[in-house]
C-alpha cells in the first residue's frame, strides 16, 4: 500500500512537471475520449461539435489511432460511421481505461484529502423524482467536489450501461439481471393507485384493482416494470386492461390524473416519503389482486469501483435497507 501510494504521487509530480510520460499519458486519454464520443454520436462532424474541434482535425486523430494500432474501427457510411468488429473490441477497452481513469482520479483526490470524483448512475425513471435527488443533495453536502451524471433507462439498458462501463451503478425496477450485473440489493416494490384528492376512490384505505379499472386508466409504456406487473396481475382474471393513455413520462400521468378522474400507477420509490404532492394521493392495491415487483441495485461485475462511487453505493445500501423491505 506504501510503495502504491508513493508511485500514485510520482504520478501527480509527472503530471505537474508535464514530464513527456504524463503528456503521453494524456494524449492517449485525449484520443480514447475521441473515439468514444464518436463511436456514441456515430458522426465525425457531430463528436467534433461536442468536443469543439473540427471534423478535419478529429478524422486525423482517428486515423493516427488507426496506423498506431495497425486496424481500422469504424466503416464509412454515407450518413456517418459505425464501429467494425475490431472496432468493438477497441471500444470495449477504451471505456474500461477511461472507467479506470476515474478511478485513478478519486483516489488521488481522497489522497491529496480534496475528495473530489465523479459517480455515473443508470436508473429507471421512478428514481428521478424523489428518491436520488435526495441522495445525491445528500451525499454533495459531505462531499461538494463530487459530481454526478444520472442517466434515465429501462433495465436492459442500464445493464448494458454497466456492462459498456458507461455508468459506475445502476438502480433499477423489473431487471433482467444479465450475469455481468452484480447485485449489492434488492428491495421490495409494490404497486400503488394515483388519483387526484378528490377522486371517488381517494378516500379508501386500499383499494382493488376491479374497482380502479372502473375508472379511466393512463399508463405507462411497456416498457416500464410496473406496467409488466399490473399486466401480470391483470392476466390472472377476466379483467381488460384498456388504457385511455399511454406515455413514458411519469410528470405527464400525474398530471393527467388531475384533469379527469382517472388513475395511474406508481412503486413506492417514485412517490415522496413524506407525504404526497399537493392534490395527488396514492393507495395501495390489495396484496390479494396483485404481486410486488423488485428494486435491483448493483454494479459490473467484477469490478473496482471509483472511491467516489463505492461510497455513494454504501449511502445508497443503508437508505433502501432502512426504507424498504429487502430480499
Amino acid at each position: 500500500m506504501v510503495f502504491e501510494s508513493r508511485a500514485i504521487i510520482r504520478l501527480v509530480r509527472c503530471k505537474n512537471l508535464n514530464t513527456p510520460l504524463s503528456l503521453e499519458i494524456m494524449r492517449h486519454l485525449t484520443t480514447f475520449k475521441l473515439i468514444d464520443t464518436v463511436a456514441r454520436s456515430r458522426s465525425i462532424r457531430q463528436a467534433a461539435e461536442e468536443v469543439s474541434i473540427t471534423p478535419s482535425a478529429l478524422h486525423r486523430r482517428i486515423q493516427a489511432f488507426e496506423e498506431e494500432i495497425g486496424e481500422t474501427i469504424f466503416e464509412r457510411l454515407s450518413n456517418g460511421v459505425r464501429l467494425n468488429a475490431a472496432g468493438e473490441l477497441v471500444i470495449h477497452h477504451i471505456r474500461q481505461q477511461l472507467a479506470e481513469t476515474d478511478r485513478l482520479k478519486s483516489r488521488l483526490g481522497d489522497l491529496s484529502g480534496v475528495r473530489r470524483g465523479h459517480v455515473s448512475i443508470a436508473c429507471s425513471q421512478a428514481l428521478t423524482h424523489y428518491f436520488l435527488p435526495d441522495e445525491i443533495a445528500k451525499y454533495r453536502q459531505s462531499f461538494p467536489m463530487v459530481t454526478f451524471d444520472v442517466v434515465v433507462r429501462d433495465h436492459l439498458a442500464a445493464e448494458n450501461a454497466l456492462v459498456d462501463y458507461q455508468v459506475d451503478l445502476a438502480l433499477v425496477f423489473a431487471s433482467h439481471q444479465r450475469p455481468e450485473f452484480e447485485v449489492t440489493l434488492v428491495v421490495h416494490q409494490d404497486l400503488r393507485a394515483v388519483m387526484s384528492a378528490d377522486h371517488p376512490l381517494a378516500k379508501k384505505e386500499m383499494v382493488g384493482l376491479r374497482e380502479c379499472l372502473q375508472y379511466p386508466v393512463v399508463l405507462p409504456t411497456k416498457s416500464f416494470g410496473g406496467r409488466l406487473l399490473l399486466e401480470e396481475a391483470i392476466a390472472r382474471t377476466s379483467l381488460v386492461l384498456d388504457p385511455v393513455i399511454e406515455s413514458n413520462s411519469f410528470d405527464f400521468l400525474k398530471k393527467y390524473v388531475l384533469k379527469e378522474q382517472a388513475i395511474t400507477f406508481q412503486i413506492p420509490i417514485g412517490l415522496p416519503q413524506d407525504g404526497f404532492e399537493k392534490d395527488l394521493v396514492s393507495k395501495e392495491i390489495r396484496p390479494t389482486d396483485i404481486t410486488d415487483g423488485f428494486l435491483y441495485f448493483g454494479q459490473k461485475r467484477g469490478r473496482t469501483l471509483p472511491v467516489a462511487s463505492a461510497r455513494f453505493a454504501d449511502q445508497i445500501v443503508q437508505t433502501l435497507a432502512k426504507s424498504f423491505s429487502t430480499v
